[in-house]
């Protein structure tokens, strides 16, 4: 079972019956928990109120309908995607939409945005409960039109019957509502086909665009409360093994404002070491932590190098008994024995920071016996127990706040950096506001793990694949920071961490394919790996196109004729409803589109390029079928390789916020190629060496390129869009590289200095 199918149970578990009433002036629909529906009554609830907060969407006696969203904003225009998706099936006027997001009151279930799981998981329900609501809202305009509700239908924001009509604001202003849809019930609700929208994928204006636009839009690093002070904390030389021995403060005691310090105890395990200053304003704080001096005792993570880490992986895949397997089709042992010869490649990636525009934080208050936490975040449900435990209280007495985040992919799903605010707080008694300056969010931040990857293929007499064994390890993210989502392997003998292993299940069609995954241990002691945007197909993905190059130019086929003949959708490559119907037809369909589009064979000018890559995005329980071409130059007197255009082909099934999509994609190719040539660093005693951006680069705008993007018309499944497209530009900018100067990197990021070094050691052997 995968993540987003936990997640999913998770969801559909705390929501048992669909409620639809009149609460006051308003009419509801939400998903009302187990325990509130045994407590009380539907009738008693409806009077009562009880159940108002737990509703997905009401509507007012103006006719505005407010969507509340349980997932976090950051720049993907979630909310509204969703606020969509109930509208179209309750025939509103787009118009009167409103949306409003939500804190972690445990009535709207399980909480998490990630994974590019949001639409994915969210469709269904959220159509269904807009599919009964336009049920009730027709049922009761026939009555007040004394028409028959066969002769009646939903449209922006009406009740139509024939000629007459009745506004939705009408009917909540005249009429009653009082009715359970049960959760089998719910399924009776039919959803329309994509040929009856008039709302989901139509251009809209996304509804966070204006509050963003003038400024009144709440980012947690906005938030103030009465009687706050500021903190800042020194953040501990490494992750683990650190131990205060002194805390000399007698400079910072000449800064104005500085208020002293306190040394952080964490019940909760995650914070060892930690200093934090308190101050009037953010400036002394800031200054103080600058003027402190902490002395530590360390353990051995501060010898840890990024070489030591790599090591560590080559020598894990080595030793195939250590291995969790994830993939074993036919015999790949047998394979090799009679095989004619054999081609191995191995892969590897470096360290990847996360470094979102807005830094963690967060400001903390008590009041009342509840602890009221108000940050960004990505995984509340995971979040908030960890919170808890920190204070050593129930879960009960937690609430986190949720607003815009400045960015997140993933390094906000799991918010440790609420930790030390609320120890601080606790210590202080008073209401803190903590915010990390960059360099403290670069040393704190949950990186990208290193990864090695190694892929070895048998071929028979014809240099035909006739198998793969594919090894790979990277410092697991879930083993580290949600162990209970785990999966067990194939042969149930050990566990998995599936977001880092996803990719590797890919859609060709080998006769033989083995898949074995492997955690670092050691990169699991020395920091906490992170769930960087993609995860694992970010650097799976990586190995396997680069590899299928490999092979296809090994065998002196063309490469996407090659990628062709394996996406046969035979057997379990086939697909399945409702989620991956057609299978790798899918993917075989946006790989020939692509081929119309881009010419891959045309002849260019010396040392360029054009590179292809496919990808399934993030699990294959919800594919999203992506073909990428990359059009490179490489400068051979720098190393410096320029992207000169990217062009996208993308089945995503129904696409819900055209405008919302393909920002998601031209965010995930940009970060894709960011990945690819510019970001990494490297660990040096125990810490990661970059700091802020003069050492840490990220993709420029003057490097940007040329972006073709399409999407293929479809009225399958939506799946998600957050992610896929991080996922091939990578290996179609390496494909390309050697199709332009005919050497083949295996290494990311392709930096010049790489790059140049490649061309000087081919000069050298060629001389």
């Amino acid at each position: 079972m995968s993540i987003s199918d936990k997640g999913k149970d998770n969801i559909d578990l705390s929501r048992r019956n669909l409620l639809i009433g009149s609460v006051g002036a308003a009419f509801m629909v939400a998903f009302a928990p187990s325990l509130l529906a045994q407590q009380s009554s539907v009738n008693k609830m409806l009077t009562d109120k009880n159940f108002s907060p737990t509703v997905w969407y009401e509507i007012d006696q103006n006719g505005v309908i407010k969507v509340n969203i349980a997932r976090a904003e950051m720049g993907q225009h979630v909310g509204t995607a969703l606020a969509k998706i109930v509208a179209e099936e309750l025939g509103a006027d787009w118009n009167d939409v409103i949306i409003e997001h939500v804190n972690t009151n445990p009535k709207w279930g399980y909480m998490v945005t990630g994974g590019s799981w949001s639409v994915f998981q969210s469709y269904e329900p959220l159509s269904r409960a807009g599919a009964a609501g336009r049920a009730i809202l027709i049922e009761a305009g026939a009555k007040a039109l004394n028409k028959s509700i066969a002769d009646c239908h939903a449209e922006n924001g009406f009740v139509v019957c024939g000629q007459q009509r009745i506004s939705f604001a009408e009917l909540i202003k005249t009429q009653q509502f009082n009715k359970t849809v049960s959760a089998d019930e719910l399924k009776n609700y039919a959803i329309k086909s994509r040929k009856h929208h008039t709302i989901i994928g139509k251009q809209s204006q996304a509804l966070d665009i204006p509050p963003k636009v003038n400024g009144t839009a709440v980012y947690g690093i906005d938030v103030e409360v009465p009687g706050m002070i500021f903190a800042r904390p020194v953040v501990p030389p490494s992750r683990y093994g650190n131990k205060v021995e002194s805390v000399d403060d007698s400079n910072a005691k000449k800064i104005t404002g500085y208020q002293g310090y306190k040394e952080l105890s964490d019940p909760s395990g995650w914070l060892e070491g930690w200093v934090v200053v308190f101050a009037d304003n953010y400036p002394a704080a800031v200054q103080a932590v600058d003027k402190i001096k902490v002395s530590y005792l360390h353990n051995d993570a501060l010898s840890i190098s990024e070489a030591d880490i790599q090591n560590r992986g080559k020598a894990l895949i080595a030793d195939q008994e250590a291995g969790a397997l994830l993939v074993d089709v036919g015999n790949t042992a047998t394979a090799q024995e009679s095989a004619a010869s054999q081609f191995d490649s191995t892969y590897t990636t470096s360290s990847a920071m996360h470094f979102q525009l807005e830094p963690v934080n967060a400001v903390v208050e008590f009041k009342e016996g509840v602890w009221h936490v108000h940050s960004g975040n990505q995984w509340q449900s995971l979040t908030l127990p960890a919170v808890a435990k920190a204070l050593e209280v129930d879960d009960s007495q937690v609430i986190i706040h949720q607003y815009y985040l400045g960015g997140g992919f993933g390094r906000r799903l799991f918010g440790d950096y609420m930790i030390p605010a609320v120890l601080a707080a606790k210590a202080i008694g008073k209401p803190v506001k903590m915010v990390f300056t960059r360099e403290d969010d670069a040393h704190f931040d949950q990186p990208r793990s290193p990864s090695v990857s190694n892929l070895s293929a048998t071929l028979n007499d014809d240099n035909e694949v006739i198998g793969i064994e594919h090894r790979f390890t990277s410092g697991w993210p879930t083993k580290a920071m949600a162990a209970g989502f785990l999966a067990p392997s194939k042969d149930g003998k050990k566990k998995i961490d599936m977001l880092s292993a996803s990719g590797s299940d890919h859609w060709y069609s080998l006769p033989n394919h083995k898949v074995l995954v492997y955690n670092n241990d050691l990169a699991q002691k020395t920091f906490v790996p992170g769930w960087l945007r993609s995860v694992g197909p970010g650097w799976i993905q990586w190995s396997v196109e680069s590899f299928m190059d490999e092979l296809a130019h090994k065998s002196g086929q063309d490469p996407a004729e090659f990628r062709l003949a394996l996406l046969d959708a035979q057997g379990r490559q086939s697909g399945s409803a409702p989620h991956s119907v057609g299978g790798a037809n899918r993917l075989k369909n946006v790989l020939n589109e692509l081929t119309k589009k881009v010419d891959t064979q045309q002849t260019l000018p010396k040392n360029q390029g054009i590179g292809i890559a496919l990808s399934f995005g993030q699990e294959r329980s919800m594919p999203t079928w992506v073909a990428l071409a990359a059009h490179i130059e490489v400068h051979p007197e720098s190393g410096k390789v320029t992207v000169i255009k990217l062009t996208c082909v993308v089945d995503c099934g129904v696409v819900v916020h055209p405008d919302g999509a393909l920002a998601q994609l031209e965010g995930s190719l940009l970060w894709g190629v960011s990945l690819a040539l510019h970001e990494g660093t490297e660990f040096k005693n125990g810490q990661v060496a970059s700091s802020n951006l003069h050492n840490y680069f990220p993709l420029r705008m003057k490097d940007v390129p040329d972006m073709d993007i399409s999407f293929v018309e479809s009225d399958e499944f939506p799946v998600g869009l957050g992610e896929p497209g991080t996922t091939v530009v990578a290996p179609a900018i390496g494909n390309a590289i050697f199709n332009a100067i005919g050497l083949r990197l295996k290494s990311l990021p392709m930096t010049p200095p790489v790059v140049k070094a490649m061309i000087e050691q081919k000069q050298g052997d060629t001389a």
